[in-house]
């Protein structure tokens, strides 16, 4: 059985006077680590290109990272660098319950947490009984390891999605979102078309709305209110996910690009990777090169933030946080959604 390993991001937790920001990754999923190999996975067909529930994003260029210093330095979120794009495609939404079902369905495909057999549950979403709860993730006690936890079971044993079919599909690691988009004839996201698709085009704004993060007391998006991790007063109306087209929409029509989940990006990731290629001229298209290691425990893009983020312990629901995983790793606050290129 796997286990719950503390990330790089959350490692911040154990020894805060190490980093600028207090609390830097507690929002921050847990990887996932195996011993062995690991299990056969589906193999899912290639679908025909579709374009269904996607925006036109206009070719452009924007300045990518943080221009606001409200990064961490670990995240690699400078230079402020500026990127260049052809038009491409992006989901409206993130994939949901209804239609990783209807994906699942037609391939038999079964996630990495299912032939785990466990994944990570934040500690007030658990539904389940004492025994499937298996422990909790070293330095975040807030993560629980819960035996049975999966897409169909979001909290646990004891859940289910009935009520949820609108809501992302949480429990998916990168693996399986590349899965999906093999299957549904789409792709997922480059980091940098990530961030330019959920900017909207406000270049340089701290939300996909502007810079301030609530307008006259309203809510934008599904982030912590109240007191990390014990208490949350709900003041955006959710503790966990919300419907994946709740809240105002961003300027290219896009749903909850920052708060809500984590969104997987097709680039490994680098803290060094914005160091590396920025320069007087705009990069025309990046993506991070892929490492020389084991593939399953390279670490992927993860776009956004979640509705854990609170501005006291994990300040990336902002566009241009950046966040990793393993491509293994799946927990109930990751999901993705979908882009293509250009017809």
């Amino acid at each position: 059985m796997p286990l719950l390993d503390t990330s790089p991001a959350t490692r911040a937790e154990e020894h805060p006077e190490e980093h600028p920001a207090e609390h830097a990754g507690s929002c921050c999923s847990p990887a996932t680590s195996r011993a062995g190999a690991p299990g056969v996975r589906t193999t899912v067909p290639a679908g025909a290109r579709s374009t269904r529930g996607q925006a036109t994003i206009p070719a452009g260029t924007f300045w990518m990272g943080d221009s606001h210093g409200d990064g961490y330095a670990a995240d690699g979120e400078l230079p402020v660098h500026q990127v260049r794009l052809a038009s491409y495609l992006m989901d409206t939404k993130v994939v949901t319950n209804a239609q990783f079902a209807t994906f699942v369905k037609a391939t038999g495909y079964v996630t990495d947490a299912e032939r785990d057999g466990v994944s990570a549950v934040f500690h007030l979403a658990v539904d389940a009984a004492p025994a499937d709860v298996l422990r909790s993730a070293t330095g975040v006690p807030w993560w629980l390891a819960v035996r049975g936890a999966d897409w169909r079971h979001p909290g646990g044993p004891r859940s289910g999605i009935a009520d949820l079919q609108n809501h992302p599909v949480v429990h998916v690691s990168w693996n399986d979102a590349q899965a999906y988009c093999r299957w549904a004839g789409k792709r997922l996201p480059t980091e940098a078309e990530w961030e330019y698709a959920a900017r909207g085009g406000l270049d340089r704004a701290r939300y996909p709305w502007g810079d301030e993060l609530t307008n006259g007391g309203r809510w934008r998006c599904n982030i912590w209110q109240g007191d990390f991790p014990g208490h949350n007063t709900l003041d955006d109306g959710y503790l966990t996910t919300a419907p994946a087209t709740a809240f105002q929409p961003n300027g290219y029509g896009l749903h909850n690009t920052v708060g809500n989940v984590w969104e997987w990006c097709q680039d490994a990731f680098r803290p060094t990777e914005y160091a590396d290629r920025a320069g007087p001229e705009p990069v025309v298209a990046p993506v991070a090169a892929e490492p020389d290691e084991d593939p399953a425990q390279v670490r992927r893009v993860m776009r956004g933030g979640s509705y854990l983020c609170h501005d006291s312990y994990c300040n990336r629901y902002r566009v241009a946080a950046r966040s990793s995983n393993t491509a293994e790793s799946s927990s109930g606050n990751i999901g993705f959604r979908c882009a293509n290129d250009a017809a």
